[in-house]
């Protein structure tokens, strides 16, 4: 394996869902290690019980620092993150304690991205069940990423990513209301430049973005609402103004037949997820945008009915660790 390989952290995610099981499998694959040096961060009596269960065989070796990562064949890398309390392995259980250690893992990962130890993070699935439980407050990684790295949590987005479409989310885990009155010029501006940047960043010299609207037909010149004219509009048109190229607003209905787009900018969760969701089921990667680090994660949940049971898919997994490594 190349030294001059990217260092990538994989968080294992909640350990009684398949978060253990997929990073492992996407971690050994060979599409993985030809791009990049998986770094595991988790508890690795949790990562040794998945590996076992889904007939795995793997050396782990367990560090405590990324300067001791050996990075040999046939050895895995575990950045140490116990679990808390004193708390037993176990699958498809929800509980505070696995809550609390999917957060302790990501917030180990990000702690090495900041300080420049490893190129990126890529997260497994969390249980927002077992979050709650440890009465933790969250509401997605874009909130998280933002808080961990120091940044006002506007100013960090969603965007999902599957084959050549990305979809950069205005709004995400707020109430449909909620989400209409935080769409202002300011915040549509905001994800319209994260957007860019992070097409930028991962090598795409002149990012064409579509945006779209709120309403139904993007308001039908506003005979269904005039956010499309007071607001996203003229946000589009400042974007232009700083030299990126982004047009809109178009119905979110239609927007995503539109060739030769990098990135399609939504403004509520469902109008992006739901296509998502519909085009790659299982497959997309997250990348929290806008934060100055590089951060991807799963689209997709625990899995607690299929933990523990090996035969969990680590395709969304290997789309997540592709997508910052290109960057």
């Amino acid at each position: 394996m190349s030294d001059q390989l990217p260092r990538i952290a994989i968080t294992t995610g909640d350990p009684a869902g398949i978060g253990p099981e997929v990073s492992l499998k996407a971690a050994l694959d060979p599409t993985v290690t030809a791009i990049c040096r998986p770094i595991l961060v988790g508890d690795a009596g949790v990562i040794a019980r998945h590996a076992a269960a889904a007939g795995l065989t793997v050396r782990l070796n367990v560090i405590r620092d990324v300067r001791e990562a050996k990075q040999q064949n046939g050895t895995l890398d575990v950045l140490a993150a116990p679990l808390p309390d004193g708390a037993e392995p176990a699958f498809g259980v929800r509980a505070a304690a696995f809550g609390r250690a999917t957060l302790a893992s990501a917030r180990r990962a990000i702690a090495a991205a900041r300080a420049g130890e490893v190129a990126a993070v890529v997260a497994a699935p969390h249980n927002q069940a077992s979050i709650a439980a440890a009465k933790i407050p969250f509401d997605g990684y874009p909130r998280f990423v933002a808080d961990e790295t120091g940044m006002n949590h506007r100013d960090v987005f969603l965007m999902l990513c599957f084959g050549d479409t990305r979809i950069a989310h205005c709004t995400l885990h707020v109430g449909v209301a909620e989400a209409v009155r935080l769409i202002t010029r300011e915040r549509v501006g905001g994800v319209i430049r994260a957007a860019d940047t992070a097409l930028r960043r991962i090598g795409i010299v002149r990012p064409q973005i579509c945006v779209g609207g709120l309403n139904p037909h993007a308001g039908e010149g506003g005979m269904f609402g005039r956010e499309e004219i007071d607001v996203i509009a003229p946000a589009i048109e400042e974007a232009q103004g700083a030299g990126i190229a982004a047009t809109g607003p178009f119905g979110a209905d239609t927007m995503f037949q539109k060739k030769g787009i990098h990135a399609f900018v939504v403004m509520l969760h469902d109008q992006g997820h739901i296509a998502a969701k519909l085009l790659a089921f299982n497959q997309s990667a997250a990348m929290s945008i806008g934060s100055p680090i590089l951060f991807s994660s799963v689209a997709h949940g625990s899995a607690f009915d299929i933990a523990g049971k090996g035969v969990a898919s680590p395709a969304a997994m290997i789309e997540a660790i592709t997508r910052v490594v290109g960057a």
